[in-house]
Parts: C-alpha cells; sequence; structure tokens
C-alpha cells in the first residue's frame, strides 16, 4: 500500500514549536525550513545490504540522558492502519522540542522502537501527556503496540534529536513559510488532517497543505474539498518552489524517497538541500 507526502517551505521552528508534528510511516513528505525533522540524512543513496534497527541507525545522534517511565492512557484508532497512542508521563525532567523521536523501550521485548512524538511540546506541559502515531507493521515494537498494547500498560521512553539539545536554539529563527504536500491511498488515511486544517486557519500564508488521494473511492468531505487533488505528487506541483532558499524534507517508504529524490534532483535542487528521514 502506497503512501505520499511533501512538505515545502522555509524556516518555521517556532511556528511549528507548539505544533502537532505529522509522520506517517508510509508517506512521503517534503519540507522547506532550516531546522529538521527527528533522524534526516543529507539526500543520497539509501539502499543498503543489511536492514539495520533503530539503535544502530541512530548510534551517533544526540539523546537526553532521562529515562522516563510512562502509562499508556489513551489508544485511538486514526485510521485502519495507524494507532495513537496517549502516555502520561510523570518525570518532571523529562522534556522534548518539536521535531524529536523517543527510544521506546517495552518491557518483555528486546528490540528498542524508535517513534517520532506528534503531539507539542505544549501537551506535555499542561497536561502531563505524549503521543505517537505509529501504523502497523510487524516490527516488534509495532506489532506490540497493534496486538498487545492495552490501557494502564507500562513502557519507558527516552527523548533522542538530530543535533545537541540546545536550549532556546530557537530565539534566533525568523519565521517563514511551511508548503506541505501530503498524499495516501484515500482522506481516512490523511492521518491529523483537522489539525493540519486548524493550523492553516490560524496562520494563514505561512502554513499551507495540498492533500492528494490516490485510491479515493467515496465523496470527499466538503471541509478537506478546497484542498484534495486526485492523483499522486508531481513534478509540475514542486517546481514552482525551487529557489536557493528553500530546503527540502522527505518522509516515506525508501521508494517513495527515491523517487521524490530524483523528481527533485530533475527540477534542480541541490542535493545538500534534500533530507529525509531514516526509520527503516
Amino acid at each position: 500500500m502506497a503512501h505520499a507526502t511533501i512538505y515545502v517551505g522555509f524556516t518555521v521552528p517556532q511556528l511549528l514549536r507548539g505544533a502537532s508534528r505529522i509522520f506517517p510511516a508510509h508517506s512521503a513528505l517534503v519540507v522547506l525550513r532550516h531546522s529538521v525533522f527527528c533522524y534526516c540524512t543529507v539526500n543520497g543513496t539509501i539502499k543498503s545490504k543489511r536492514k539495520m534497527d533503530h539503535l544502530e541507525r541512530t548510534a551517533n545522534n544526540f539523546r537526553q540522558e532521562v529515562i522516563s517511565q510512562a502509562k499508556v492512557c489513551g489508544i485511538i484508532n486514526e485510521s485502519e492502519t495507524v494507532k495513537r497512542l496517549r502516555l502520561a508521563i510523570t518525570n518532571k525532567d523529562f522534556t522534548f522540542k518539536a521535531g524529536q523521536w523517543v527510544d521506546f523501550f517495552i518491557p518483555g521485548i528486546s528490540v528498542v522502537g524508535g517513534f517520532s512524538i506528534c503531539s507539542s511540546p505544549g501537551l506535555l506541559e499542561q497536561e502531563g501527556i505524549l503521543e505517537l502515531a505509529v501504523k502497523y507493521t510487524v516490527h516488534p515494537p509495532a506489532h506490540w503496540i497493534h496486538t498487545e498494547c492495552a490501557l494502564d500498560s507500562e513502557v519507558a521512553l527516552r527523548v533522542g534529536d538530530l543535533h545537541g539539545y540546545q536550549e532556546g536554539k530557537g530565539n534566533g529563527y525568523k519565521m517563514g513559510t511551511v508548503k506541505l504536500y501530503y498524499s495516501a491511498k484515500n482522506t481516512s488515511e490523511l492521518l491529523f488532517k483537522k489539525n493540519i486544517l486548524g493550523l492553516m486557519n490560524a496562520f494563514p500564508g505561512k502554513i499551507t497543505c495540498h492533500f492528494h488521494v490516490t485510491q479515493q473511492s467515496s465523496q470527499i468531505c466538503e471541509e478537506l474539498q478546497p484542498h484534495v487533488t486526485e492523483g499522486r505528487i508531481s513534478e509540475k506541483d514542486l517546481e514552482e518552489h525551487v529557489s536557493k532558499d528553500t530546503l527540502w524534507y522527505i518522509c516515506g517508504p525508501p521508494p517513495m524517497i527515491e523517487s521524490l529524490s530524483k523528481l527533485l534532483s530533475n527540477i534542480g535542487v541541490p542535493r545538500n538541500c534534500v533530507f529525509f528521514e531514516k526509520w527503516w
């Protein structure tokens, strides 16, 4: 099942710091700004002979020292394939910034998961709650979340980031713009679409989104219709955003990232301006 998402924008870390993060595991995402999503790498070959696990892939990345116990306080079906996990955090020293991920430790399971945080730092500060959106796979941590996890299940979390943790790093950024291209099989698989529409309304001209659906069989709701295009994200969609000030962030499965990386190269985007997540 193929999904695609593309984010396009400029520097807006302060704008997104309080916003929910969108990381559908089987979407392709391209963003333009100077900060980075969780574990990103400059665009290059993404093929490998052996599939590394999460801790191997992120071995050289910064981690906070705090490992916090957490209890599952909510499980929500965001779609047929994605569950949103609400976790109650009791450790007051546990903090994170928008764009960071967590190492996810499950009692009795040796494999450590790595999941991007999809809730805002503000939710943790105000309610002590952190949220993860996890797509079903046979990978042990994701499989556990979809098949065994229940209310009051206990896990442990540790925050990781691409760069060293620097307090107040975002204070010098100038707000720019973000353009999101987000594609999935149908509108039910467009996770957090209401959150995205809310951000568009709250920051007109600063955040825009173009939803794409590739296998829509039902009528698209009136609220989404102005923002939805049927068909995949194309070269024509992206070429108007090419500039020397634009950075591109892609999130999705390897074939999607390969395809989008080649597309961006074809329209003149330098390789050092393209970043992508490596969660496989």
